[in-house]
């Protein structure tokens, strides 16, 4: 008999939906017409056991017992899903072949492996489970995928990656909090101190983003432009761009902080001769943009729809598991695999039968095309999010269609042509004084047309100067009118909202100073992960750390607070990018678990002494916030956790 697990029921019944029938449904599982069954995990259904499981002096919250590290882990079934293990264990010791059917990513992988070993399945039934990745829930995918299986060993370095993750996570949370929080009441605070090894850097990034605002001193800087016509009377503009000379009158951005000095080229270059002493006019093209990522795609959806990320990771859940009209929506590519492009038509009929305001675009695509998303060499065990190629009918919510025309949108722009300009880069020099002025003129829409224009778009100057910009000779004579100067003030930065929250987790390289740090985090995810994101977010909110203001992101009183008793390296991404690059090492064999978690252990000590040695002042007077009760998901992960850096001590009270 051969067992099928997968990682949840939706994905256990449409693996059964394509095997041989009559199925006789059970308790928990499906039984085949061939005598095969099919079960399934519900997200979890073991979970890392408490301190207090190891050793029962661990329940209570003492400094002498810090730092706690177990001698042999231990896992426990998670409330409510003895059952399911039960039927699962049944299951296993009755089969002679085992396919692995979790979802097919770092945790997916782990979390039907660690109930296989929980379970003491044989060593040599073990080295024969065969390994399923499903990535879309359609019959067809289905069967493709069933066509397709691999040896489960090759995919054993990813499992221990996801477990020497799981176990970092669960040391770092529990001694970390347990430490700060007992700190904490030594000046009367009476809340929990959640630390986790990603939440925290998250929290850190809107506190040091909060106070960057606080401080900010506006400073005006001023631009010098000069008003020119040609020998036929045509008008534009060029900007002065400043010498070597001026940088002492320059911030570090290059901006002019005299207004003095401007003003004094302004009236040197006013009605004086000029001369083009460089034209380069080019035809360029643009690409369309690369299928979605999940976070893409959240990001797109926070700033068009006002969507936080949580929510776009329900409604794709729901998008996936309920309706079939997506794929694997917890994904970390943007390519897909070559031989998917063959089914480009069926997927399109799919989005013309589902998306009306679609349809002419479908009927636009050039299905011949391949565009860059197709590269084997760049898919690993999952792919981009498209639609599938179901039709059929479909009650889908507003929120829902939103969502899958924007998934949708962007798989059909991978059949439109390049986006084609002209682009104009034009240098004047008027006496000493060095002057530029650009243009985009379009020449070809290509996939820009599927895009609606913005109603009521006022044009900028920048947009208005690229419609205005004449013909222009290299040598050619021109004549200055005036020389006018603008003054500007500087931007306070912006406070996050959830696209740019998301925007700084995935490219959290950019908000980090050492270079080789920087250097690691280009290689990684960034902060957290596509599955972990969204769920971190709103672990913050829950706690309190964080709350909005509008559309505004911001870190509550406690939230500063936190941050301000915490040593930095806590705070800022640069522990978690060296962590994500040794999990990485494991991945790819290049590195053994105890060389992972060995010196972490190490380190996890001396945070915690200096934890000891620390007496938080700013948390004095500080409020502790009411956490909220965590919203159930209406697409859920059937009791799946993945937000790294979640702190299991802060579910206990202290």
């Amino acid at each position: 008999m051969k067992l099928y697990i997968a990682e949840k029921p939706s994905l256990g019944r449409a693996i059964a939906a394509v095997l041989p029938k009559p199925h006789k449904n059970h308790e928990g599982y499906i039984e085949l017409g061939n005598g095969d069954c099919v079960s399934w995990c519900v997200g979890h259904l073991l979970e890392q056991a408490e301190p207090g499981d190891y050793q029962a002096h661990w329940q209570s919250w003492q400094e002498q017992h810090l730092p706690i590290v177990p001698e042999e882990w231990q896992l426990k079934t998670r409330k409510g899903c003895q059952k399911q293990l039960t039927v699962l264990r049944k299951l296993m010791k009755q089969a002679q072949q085992l396919i692995h059917a979790g979802d097919p990513d770092r945790e997916g992988q782990l979390l039907v492996d660690e109930v296989i070993h929980h379970c003491k399945v044989s060593r040599t039934k073990q080295q024969q489970v065969q390994r399923l990745l499903v990535s879309d829930l359609t019959p067809a995918a289905v069967t493709r995928a069933l066509g397709q299986l691999r040896p489960n060993r090759e995919f054993v370095p990813l499992s221990v990656s996801a477990l020497a993750r799981s176990r970092a996570d669960w040391l770092y949370g529990i001694n970390m909090t347990r430490a700060y929080t007992l700190q904490g009441r030594k000046v009367h605070y009476q809340g929990v101190l959640s630390v986790g090894r990603v939440q925290t850097p998250l929290l850190g990034l809107v506190v040091r983003r909060d106070k960057a605002i606080a401080d900010f001193v506006l400073r005006p800087f001023y631009d010098v432009l000069a008003k020119l016509v040609t020998e036929e009377q045509q008008p534009f503009t060029a900007k002065w761009q400043p010498s070597e000379a001026c940088q002492p009158y320059q911030d570090e951005e290059g901006r002019v902080l005299s207004k003095r000095l401007a003003e004094n080229v302004a009236e040197r270059i006013t009605d004086q001769p000029a001369v083009v002493t460089k034209a380069e006019k080019k035809r360029k093209s643009q690409s369309a943009p690369l299928p979605y990522n999940l976070s893409a795609l959240q990001i797109d959806a926070a700033k068009r729809f006002g969507f936080s990320a949580q929510k776009v990771l329900d409604l794709c859940q729901s998008l996936y598991e309920r309706h079939q009209l997506i794929t694997y929506p917890r994904s970390d590519s943007r390519y897909l695999p070559k031989q998917q492009h063959r089914d480009a038509p069926k997927v399109c009929q799919a989005v013309a039968h589902h998306c009306d305001e679609l349809a002419e675009a479908v009927t636009g695509a050039d299905l011949n095309r391949k565009s860059r998303a197709w590269n084997d060499a760049k898919v690993d065990a999952h792919h981009a999010i498209i639609p599938t190629g179901k039709q059929g009918s479909a009650r889908i919510s507003a929120d829902e269609a939103k969502i899958y025309q924007q998934i949708a949108r962007q798989y059909l722009l991978q059949f439109y042509p390049d986006y084609r300009f002209d682009e104009t880069k034009v240098t004047v020099t008027i006496g000493t004084g060095v002057f530029t002025a650009a243009a985009k003129v379009p020449v070809e829409a290509g996939w820009k047309a599927l895009f609606p224009a913005k109603e009521g778009k006022a044009e900028t100057e920048e947009e208005h100067q690229a419609a205005s910009l004449p013909v222009l000779q290299q040598g050619q004579s021109l004549h200055c009118r005036q020389g006018e100067v603008v003054e500007k003030h500087t931007q306070a930065p912006k406070h996050f909202t959830d696209a740019t929250l998301l925007a700084a987790m995935t490219n959290i390289a950019r908000h980090v100073a050492d270079p080789n740090i920087k250097a690691i985090l280009k290689e990684t995810d960034g902060l957290g992960t596509e599955a972990t994101r969204a769920g971190i977010i709103e672990l913050l909110f829950r706690r309190g750390f964080l709350i909005r203001q509008g559309k505004q992101i911001q870190a509550s009183d406690a939230g500063r607070a936190l941050i301000d008793s915490l040593p930095e390296l806590a705070t800022t991404p640069d522990m978690t990018a060296q962590w994500e690059a040794a999990l990485e090492a494991i991945r790819e064999r290049q590195q053994s678990y105890q060389g992972f978690m060995n010196p972490l252990q190490q380190q996890l000590q001396r945070l915690v002494e200096q934890a000891r040695q620390h007496v938080p002042e700013s948390l004095r007077g500080v409020q502790a916030p009411k956490p909220r009760r965590k919203r159930k998901s209406p697409a859920g992960r059937g009791g799946r956790s993945k937000a790294s850096g979640r702190s299991p001590a802060s579910k206990r009270k202290a």
